[in-house]
């Protein structure tokens, strides 16, 4: 279904409900554009946006809420639940001094003789921190205590040590060794990390289900590391219950000195061990195993859609539709598009086309400007006429533009036709 009318597209400009009013003496004309406007982007992105909206506030939210539940966690400064500033305080009325430090360093430069070094999260330590906090507390004569350490940190602090994937089940335990801190201490909340194998001279107390929850490691030169399972036996709101007091005061004050690290990401030593990470290296291996599922799943579905069931087949329409139809239902979606500049751009393209075999121009060179107008030019009665601006001008920059137009073109091809 074709036609070779080129001024068919025009018709529904002329109709006079959807053609819109030409514009007024000294008033710009509408500008022809097919671009969204605001409210339509908003239309069709409003949904979006509400959506990314929650999901930001329920991230602040739960960020909010966590942050708060950890606030000062067993930071010996802290009054909160979660803070130690109870047994610092009881450490203090027994003579011991309990000074905070934040860096590797600084705790390695502490460690001695008459000091206990309590490492809050040991497992946050990078290996670099690890080996260096390691080396400075092995051989210096004191105390190490090590919270709730894991595989991460077990490696390096406290060798031949392996914790048990799973945690105890109970909180409080009986002491069950001969450690004199804790047969003194009686029942305490230990429970926690539970530890697999450890040295044959090691002292193993608070045992669940036969794994203890709390070792002492003898050391050269009279020191020693004590791997505590939880840190409930520090916490204000829990350092009443039980023999947890006892316990804890026992463990931490058996030096006069008492430095309590807690590691924090503005530790030089961590930020140098983190620039020698690539950015892979920060990710978790879970994270890219996700990614390199969904590469894989975005291929399959691409193949997926992009699949051919065979060859294409033109099938006959059940009707036959009037060229003058189908042509009228296309300049009806020009107009209500707006697309003035698409209309003249068909109607100038068809024109070339049928003119260019009547002067003898290759149907290939019809829409080239310099092949095109040097044989039209010839072709034409009138002269001077110049055809470039009929056939490659500017789109019309109103329907009665248009209109005109697609007159000139008609008129065009009726003389080079008559020639």
């Amino acid at each position: 279904m074709t036609t070779r009318h080129p001024t068919a597209p025009t018709a529904a400009p002329q109709n006079a409900q959807d053609s819109t009013p030409p514009a007024r003496p000294g008033e710009q004309p509408p500008a022809t554009s097919t671009a969204r406007t605001p409210r339509q982007l908003w239309t069709r992105t409003r949904g979006l946006l509400i959506a990314a909206a929650i999901l930001l506030i329920a991230a602040v939210a739960i960020a909010l809420v966590r942050s708060e539940a950890a606030h000062g966690r067993l930071d010996p400064r802290s009054a909160d639940p979660g803070g130690s500033r109870a047994v610092a305080h009881l450490l203090a009325d027994r003579g011991v001094s309990t000074r905070v430090v934040t860096t590797t360093a600084e705790a390695r430069d502490a460690a001695g003789p008459d000091t206990t070094v309590l490492v809050a999260s040991p497992d946050l330590l990078t290996d670099r921190q690890q080996a260096q906090l390691h080396a400075a507390t092995t051989d210096s004569g004191g105390r190490t205590v090590l919270i709730a350490p894991g595989t991460p940190s077990l490696g390096t602090l406290a060798r031949h040590v392996t914790a048990d994937p799973a945690p105890s089940l109970d909180a409080l335990a009986r002491p069950g060794c001969t450690l004199s801190a804790a047969h003194r201490a009686g029942d305490a909340e230990t429970g926690g990390r539970r530890y697999a194998t450890y040295p044959a001279d090691a002292d193993t107390c608070y045992r669940s289900e036969s794994l203890p929850t709390l070792l002492r490691l003898p050391e050269a030169k009279g020191g020693d590391t004590v791997l505590i399972g939880a840190p409930d036996i520090l916490l204000n709101d829990r350092l009443d219950e039980h023999g947890n007091a006892s316990l804890a005061l026992q463990l931490l004050g058996s030096r006069p000195h008492l430095v309590w690290y807690l590691p924090s990401l503005s530790d030089d030593a961590r930020a140098t061990d983190s620039e020698r990470r690539s950015f892979f290296d920060l990710l978790p291996s879970g994270w890219l195993w996700g990614t390199l599922q969904l590469f894989v799943a975005a291929v399959l579905a691409a193949f997926w859609r992009g699949r051919r069931l065979g060859r294409l087949v033109p099938e006959r329409l059940p009707v036959a539709i009037r060229a003058s139809e189908a042509v009228e239902g296309r300049a009806r979606l020009y107009r209500k598009a707006n697309a003035r500049d698409r209309a003249a751009s068909a109607l100038r393209t068809a024109t070339r086309t049928r003119l260019a075999p009547l002067i003898g121009v290759p149907p290939s060179q019809a829409h080239t400007p310099e092949t095109l107008l040097p044989a039209l030019t010839a072709a034409l009665h009138t002269p001077g006429q110049d055809p470039r601006p009929l056939l490659f001008g500017p789109p019309p920059a109103n329907d009665a533009a248009l209109t005109a137009l697609a007159d000139q073109l008609d008129a065009l091809e009726r003389e080079v036709r008559h020639s």
